[in-house]
């Protein structure tokens, strides 16, 4: 082969813990390439164009925001190893949003004395008993590679004794960040704790491009060489180590060390000395589809819409797992991405309402074509009424002059455009927080190493960076 096929670092997906993982070790000088089989880096948190509107693809919302200044928060840690300055990520913090199960509510923002104050009016009974489950969340070190297991549900009821208090807290931390049927896992319940609860939501007011413009100015900064629409097709195996990456054009790379974001079941899956179909049993089996509503009226001025993002439950329990029929109305989340704080004489130019549920990947698969497009008319137009109840009220023609575009995606999407198999957004079941797997030089990073969401990611990134590349050669 020839020397410009050798790399320090190879990187598998230009997700959002490949690009700060791609940066970090460019930073310290390594011969890094990053992979990706899609024309546009993110992954799960991208965007597209459609008829001249760029749309986002994952972002709701970036989680953990703190004031400036803040010291030894997720955040400021993300920005100080990539050496990005705050300002450039634009990051506009929430209005102010609702979790809405059976007829209880609790207004949360991003100060969690809100949330505190909601819990006693809502459950007077019950705050000192929230007040001990904050308390020992916060004790946990839940970013901690060796941080205890174990589910959220038994746990959380042992503590507060009240089911409706217990759905309420589990229905946004399950939709932003479990992979598990009816659960999740305990750490990364204390991790998202922090993040909605205790920290809060931003978004730039261009989206998701704003933080990936960041990213790619800084990797091409750093020298690291991007090769899009190039795909992994096979790890060959030599030694226990991953020997080289065949790609998807038939060309080969060689790697001292390999970081994989593609996730753990479809990482496993590339390896030749792994059996076909290896973890089937631990596939995650959660997809979502999401509805995008545009209007020409602003939502807050227009519509009485105020809400930043509204979590939803209209039984009394949630029941989060895939649904038998392609999506599952009864709970979802619903964000207005025009209700952030964007500063004077800042707004989008337009309003938009965005509807995710619970959805089933194999049932939409099924659909042939003619009928997929019609299932997706079908569920927008559902998806999109089952919204507007939990908002005040719109008349059908106002609300239906007002719309000028619709989009919707379903997990088929998602499984195309990111390769995740089931389209299942956070990924397999079981993470592994060291991020090894069966060979000595390829790790993961991302969702199955076990941070999620975008602030997750890119801090999956660096730790895993720093452990496998940087820390274990200084060593």
């Amino acid at each position: 082969m020839p020397s410009s096929s050798q790399y320090d670092v190879a990187i598998i997906g230009a997700g959002m813990s490949g690009l700060a993982a791609a940066l970090r070790l460019g930073m310290f000088g390594k011969k890094v390439i990053l992979l990706e089989r899609h024309n546009a880096p993110g992954g799960l948190n991208s965007f597209y164009a459609k008829s001249g509107r760029k749309y986002d693809v994952g972002l709701h919302a970036l989680t953990n925001w703190v004031p400036e200044g803040a010291k030894g928060t997720p955040l400021t840690k993300l920005l100080r190893q990539l050496r990005i300055r705050r300002e450039e990520l634009d990051l506009c913090p929430q209005l102010g949003s609702r979790i809405v199960l059976g007829g209880r509510s609790l207004r949360m923002t991003n100060d969690f004395a809100v949330l505190e104050s909601e819990v006693a009016r809502e459950f007077p009974g019950r705050v000192d008993a929230f007040r001990e489950v904050d308390a020992a969340l916060r004790a946990m070190d839940e970013n901690a590679l060796d941080a205890p297991g174990g589910m959220t549900r038994a746990w959380l009821a042992e503590r507060l004794r009240e089911p409706a208090l217990e759905e309420l807290l589990l229905l946004p931390a399950c939709y932003y960040g479990s992979a598990h049927e009816g659960d999740i896992e305990l750490r990364q319940f204390a991790i998202l704790w922090r993040a909605l609860y205790r920290e809060g939501f931003a978004r730039p007011l261009e989206g998701v491009r704003v933080i990936l413009r960041a990213l790619t100015d800084r990797l091409r900064a750093a020298g690291v060489e991007r090769r899009m629409k190039c795909g992994v097709r096979r790890i060959r195996v030599a030694g226990g180590k991953a020997a080289e990456l065949e790609l998807d054009d038939g060309a080969a790379i060689r790697a001292t060390q390999v970081l994989s974001c593609a996730g753990l079941p479809e990482t496993l899956r590339l390896c030749e000395d792994q059996p076909p179909g290896i973890a089937a049993d631990r596939l995650g089996r959660l997809g979502y589809a999401e509805t995008i509503a545009t209007y020409r009226a602003e939502p807050f001025a227009n519509f009485g819409w105020a809400d930043t993002i509204v979590f939803f439950c209209d039984g009394d329990r949630l029941d989060y797992r895939s649904p038998r029929d392609l999506a599952d109305p009864r709970s979802g989340v619903i964000c207005i991405p025009n209700n952030y704080d964007y500063g004077p004489g800042r707004a989008l130019d337009e309003g938009w309402l965005r509807v995710t549920a619970l959805a089933n990947h194999d049932a939409w698969k099924a659909l042939a074509p003619d009928a997929y497009a019609a299932a997706k008319a079908d569920w927008f137009a559902r998806l999109n009424r089952v919204a507007r109840a939990h908002l005040p009220a719109v008349p059908d023609p106002a609300h239906d002059a007002a719309l000028v575009a619709t989009d919707m995606f379903t997990p088929t999407t998602v499984a195309r455009y990111t390769g995740r198999l089931n389209g299942a957004i956070y990924g397999s079941t079981e993470k592994r927080r060291e991020g090894r797997t069966h060979l000595d030089n390829l790790f993961l990073i991302g969702a199955d190493q076990g941070f999620l969401g975008i602030t997750g990611a890119l801090l999956s990134g660096i730790s895993m960076a720093n452990l496998h590349c940087l820390r274990a050669e200084a060593g």
